[in-house]
């Protein structure tokens, strides 16, 4: 069994983790930790889990969390997350880290978007980036991995086999993509309490989303191409789920139909590419690591639909899948 350990275990994404670990025969969750003081047992931090794990959180303590734990994730916010991941990398244990402190090329750009020096600026650019399906080579001999952004699995999933065999042009690219809730997190905020989304779709981060860096930058990586995508997502009253809606420019003589057969050849072997005819919505891979895409015409553009639980293929099940290649076990473990 390898030994586990959860740094950061109190929110969305970390519930949905330690139930996926739960029922993967190859893991023994070991340790989670908790910048609460009081150490709360982690039934009473997510009731769903009682009488299934029981553990409490402990304050984050290098040596103590070592010792138990072969490998970790860390579920930390931007900037929090690198300080201690340097620490356990230090200790020779691999991790797969969830917050955007290792996915960008440079912390040049992380720190302009990100508004904070980056603690282990060094790393920065050298990390695989953790979308399996493009990047399996990288991650499988990787110490760390930086799990993805939600809201660019959706985007550089269909795009990036479209763009690295010129079947579309780069630009313009325009990604409309509605989310639910959860993806703001577990900490209170006003603009996400019930009355104030309830009945209402808001546009937020128009033209300065910090997602739109990462979607550009690993677009570069992949197909060795400059794009400059137009993000704009949308806040929607429900609890989980993404959708994307891009709008693409196909290269003369190409239609959505054959967009749609590349990507079908492209995602043939892939278990969790679904690329279907018809148009997906978000309760078809709601609780499931899949991502469902499909291609239609309109006029001069195709549009893509694309879409994901932004708390499993978008987070924790993206990084199950990733600890499965790090570790050498079959991909699928304790995903379906």
């Amino acid at each position: 069994m390898i030994r586990v350990g959860i740094v950061g275990g109190t929110g969305y994404t970390a519930l949905e983790l330690i139930k996926i670990l739960l029922r993967h025969p190859d893991v023994c969750i070991t340790t989670l930790t908790s910048r609460d003081e009081s150490c709360p047992a982690l039934s009473d931090v997510h009731p769903q889990l009682r009488e299934r794990l029981d553990l409490n959180f402990s304050l984050f303590e290098i040596n103590s969390f070592t010792e138990q734990v072969d490998f970790a994730f860390c579920c930390l916010p931007h900037a929090a997350s690198a300080e201690i991941v340097k620490q356990l990398l230090d200790r020779g244990i691999k991790v797969v880290d969830f917050s955007a402190d290792y996915r960008l090329n440079d912390a040049a750009t992380f720190e302009q978007w990100y508004q904070v020096e980056h603690p282990d600026a060094a790393r920065v650019g050298s990390v695989p980036y953790g979308i399996p399906e493009l990047f399996r080579t990288e991650i499988k001999n990787a110490e760390l991995v930086a799990n993805p952004g939600c809201f660019p699995s959706s985007a550089l999933l269909p795009l990036a086999p479209l763009l690295s065999q010129n079947l579309i042009e780069s630009t313009p690219i325009i990604i409309d993509s509605k989310t639910g809730v959860s993806g703001a997190g577990r900490k209170p905020n006003l603009k996400f309490h019930y009355p104030e989304c309830n009945e209402s779709v808001a546009a937020y981060g128009v033209g300065q989303h910090r997602h739109m860096p990462e979607i550009n930058q690993i677009i570069a990586r992949v197909c060795n191409l400059e794009i400059s995508a137009t993000f704009t997502p949308h806040l929607i009253p429900m609890d989980r789920g993404i959708l994307s809606t891009i709008y693409v420019s196909p290269k003369q003589g190409v239609d959505a139909s054959a967009l749609q057969n590349h990507l079908k050849d492209f995602y043939r072997e892939e278990t969790f590419v679904r690329v279907t005819d018809m148009l997906p919505k978000t309760k078809d891979v709601s609780h499931t690591n899949f991502c469902d895409i499909s291609i239609a015409q309109c006029g001069d553009f195709a549009v893509i639909v694309s879409v994901l639980d932004n708390l499993i293929k978008g987070a924790s099940g993206a990084a199950v899948q990733n600890f499965n290649i790090m570790v050498g076990l079959p991909e699928t473990t304790g995903l379906v």
